[in-house]
This record gives structure tokens, C-alpha cells and sequence, in this order.
């Protein structure tokens, strides 16, 4: 592809679309965590297990997606991830059980997985130039925080004019709406027989190289960071936070109760972050990948130890989600992009699947042991202090990657 062609193509901007809806939904379900669970009168865990359920359902579906797409094409696979999103929401608007919840919540993960970053970041990968790709990576990335800014914040707005599942439903709309721009998703695809002829080799060189389960093992506690933050944050900024003062400039800004702040909070993490991710596209066409995502979680590690040492204020919620928000999905065009240079983009779909699942295993725990362990303790610090000690392991497995492509290895 000619090395000057332009960084915002129509693949690009209609990818950040779809991302942006889709991350958009998904953000918001934290909001949902009180109002879900007081009009049924459940625990905590009950809805907490219905949204792990979903981000390991993204997590099995990211690697189908991703082989779906390579095999039956982009847009259909798309296509498909929209209408079992949308399923999924409207069913669950109906659901009165924790059990049919949690089982709907497959459904709305595996959308997630068909509209969100693996079958996205591919297309988008392969249509940009070389010298472009880790910027586009990183503005399609940046489009799903973009979503988080205002998906948390509509969410909780529009549950103080209607019902829960009316919003479940209005959000079912939405996905499909954002499947207008789909016709705009053309990008180069190797043809169906050079890809039955050689997946199973490159899937088999991979699973062989230290280095894709160094990043498999590192991208685990990306996902339960996120994924513990985006669902149970707004609850314990709720129940947790000290008091916002009535004279002070957040109550002036109409931020006058800490419910409101959590939402908030979400928003400001996904503001934060589409700075932070598209720094990390830049300088991840500058400098090592590897020691990028060290440097990452290195700081995550700090700044989540320092927020839950100090007392929890109306201040420190907005601090803390400024810094973790400029390094929330920072890790995603990195990885991805680390992904793409070992291994090729001709199967970075199903290879980035693969390793996301990881990132969804620890999400799905991050959900899961945040609701349990409050409810056995009555707060989050114990799941809190679990994710600081898991951020720091993933910090130290990407030392050892081997920057270096597949196949240059072979050849040497």
C-alpha cells in the first residue's frame, strides 16, 4: 500500500463509529449494577456475575469473530455481531431472573465481541499503510473511549426518566443504527484458500513462541482492571466516597450527589483516555512495544495503590480517573500492534482474539471477585488490592517478549 496514503480513511471512520456505540453500551453497564439489583432485591454478586458472564463470553467470541471475519468476510461478521448485541439487550430488558441475566449476557458478549476491537482493529489494520498503522490502531482504540465518555453518563441520565429496560432497549437501537456506516468497511483480505492452507501453521508457530503467551499472560490483568473499574466503580464512588460539599464547584456543576460522581467518573476515565491512547499510538511507532506496556502497567499499579491508601474524597475520584484513564486502553494499539509485527496481519483477527481472551478471563474475574468479595466484606478493598498485585506481574512478563517477527526468526 502506498506509504503516503492518508491516515483517516473511510475504514477507519466507520470503524471508530461502530466501536464507539458498541463501547458506548458496554461502558454504561456499571450504572446498572443498583438499580438492577434493587428493583429485584438480588445481591451484589447476582448482577456483577451477569456482567463477568459477559466479558467472558466477549472473551470466547473475540477469536470466532476474528476467524468468522477471515473466513465469511468483515461486514458480515459485523453484521452478525450488531443483530446478536441488539438480541441480547432486548431480551434482558425482559429478563426477571438472576439466572436468565446471566445467561442473556452471552448473547450481549458475543456482540460485543463481533462489534468491538478484534474484528475492527483487523480491518483497520490491514487498510492502513505501514507508516500509518499504529496511529489508525490507535484513533479506532481512542473512538472506544470516546464511547465510555458518554455511555456511563446518558446511561444514568436517561434512568432518571425511564426504566432500565427501556434504556436496554433504547441501546439495542442504537447498535444497529451504527451498522449505516458498514458499507464504508472495504479493507485487503487474503483469499479463503491461502487462509484454510496456512492458519493452522501460523496458529501453531505462535502457541510455540514464549513470546505470544508472555503477551497472553500479560494482557490478563488489563482486562481485570478495566473491566472492575467500568462495572463496579460508580457503586463504590456511590457507597464509598465521602461527601460532596453543596457550595463546592462539583455541586455547582450539577454533580450533587456521589451517585452522579460515579457515573461521572467513568465519563472522565474515557476522556482521559482517548489522550492517552492515541500517545500511545505515537510513541509505539518510536519506541519498543514491549517496554511501553511495562511502563503501563507499572503505572497502574502505582496509581491504584495510591488511591485505595488515601481516602476515598470527591477530589481523589477525580484525580485517580484522570491518571487511570490516560493509561486505560493505552495497552490496546499496542498490543494489537505487537500482535501485527510478529505474527503478520493476514491472521491478526484470530491471533488478537486469542490473546484478548486472556484480557477477558481477567476481566470476567475482576467482575465476578468485585461483587463476591463485597459481598462477603462488605467493601472493594481486598478485589482492589488483588488487582494491584496482578498489574505488576503483567508489567514484568512483557520484559522477556522477543520483539522480533515470526518470521525473521525462522529465517535466522
Amino acid at each position: 500500500m502506498d506509504q503516503r496514503s492518508p491516515l483517516f480513511s473511510p475504514v477507519l471512520l466507520a470503524g471508530c463509529v461502530i466501536i464507539l456505540a458498541s463501547f458506548a453500551i458496554r461502558a454504561s453497564f456499571g450504572v446498572f449494577q443498583i438499580p438492577i439489583a434493587t428493583d429485584f432485591n438480588w445481591p451484589r454478586a447476582e448482577f456483577s456475575l451477569a456482567i463477568a458472564i459477559q466479558n467472558l463470553a466477549w472473551g470466547f467470541g473475540q477469536p470466532i469473530f476474528g476467524a468468522l471475519a477471515e473466513r465469511i468476510g468483515d461486514r458480515k461478521a459485523i453484521i452478525l455481531g450488531a443483530l446478536t448485541y441488539a438480541a441480547g439487550l432486548v431480551l434482558s430488558s425482559f429478563a426477571v431472573t438472576p439466572e436468565a441475566h446471566q445467561m442473556l449476557e452471552i448473547l450481549v458478549g458475543f456482540g460485543i465481541a463481533g462489534t468491538g476491537f478484534g474484528v475492527i482493529l483487523a480491518v483497520v489494520g490491514r487498510a492502513a499503510s505501514d507508516e500509518n498503522r499504529s496511529m489508525a490502531l490507535a484513533i479506532a482504540t481512542a473512538a472506544g473511549s470516546a464511547g465510555q465518555v458518554f455511555g456511563a453518563p446518558v446511561a444514568e441520565w436517561l434512568l432518571g426518566m425511564m426504566a432500565w429496560q427501556q434504556v436496554f432497549l433504547l441501546f439495542a437501537a442504537l447498535i444497529l443504527a451504527s451498522l449505516a456506516v458498514l458499507p464504508l468497511m472495504r479493507a485487503p483480505t487474503a483469499g479463503k484458500t491461502e487462509i484454510e492452507e496456512s492458519l493452522r501453521s501460523i496458529l501453531g508457530q505462535a502457541f510455540r513462541d514464549p513470546s505470544f503467551t508472555l503477551i497472553f499472560l500479560g494482557f490478563f490483568s488489563c482486562g481485570y482492571q478495566l473491566a472492575f473499574i467500568t462495572a463496579h466503580f460508580p457503586a463504590l464512588v456511590t457507597e464509598m466516597c465521602g461527601a460532596i460539599d453543596p457550595s463546592g464547584t462539583l455541586a455547582s456543576l450539577g454533580v450533587a450527589s456521589t451517585a452522579t460522581l460515579g457515573a461521572i467518573s467513568i465519563s472522565i476515565i474515557g476522556l482521559a483516555n482517548i489522550a492517552g491512547t492515541l500517545c500511545a499510538g505515537y510513541l509505539g511507532k518510536r519506541y519498543p512495544r514491549k517496554y511501553l506496556l511495562f511502563g503501563i502497567y507499572v503505572a497502574r499499579t502505582v496509581v491504584a495503590a495510591l488511591f485505595i491508601l488515601m481516602p476515598i474524597t470527591p477530589a481523589s475520584v477525580l484525580v485517580f480517573s484522570v491518571a487511570m484513564g490516560a493509561l486505560w486502553l493505552a495497552t490496546v494499539p499496542l498490543t494489537s500492534g505487537l500482535v501485527a509485527y510478529l505474527y503478520g496481519l493476514r491472521y491478526m483477527g484470530t491471533l488478537y482474539g486469542i490473546v484478548f481472551f486472556s484480557h477477558q478471563l481477567g476481566a470476567f474475574m475482576g467482575v465476578w471477585l468485585g461483587g463476591k468479595l463485597y459481598d462477603l466484606y462488605g467493601d472493594y478493598t481486598a478485589v482492589w488490592w488483588l488487582g494491584v498485585g496482578i498489574g505488576a506481574f503483567s508489567a514484568l512478563v512483557h520484559l522477556p517478549v522477543r520483539e522480533v517477527p515470526l518470521r525473521l526468526r525462522s529465517a535466522s
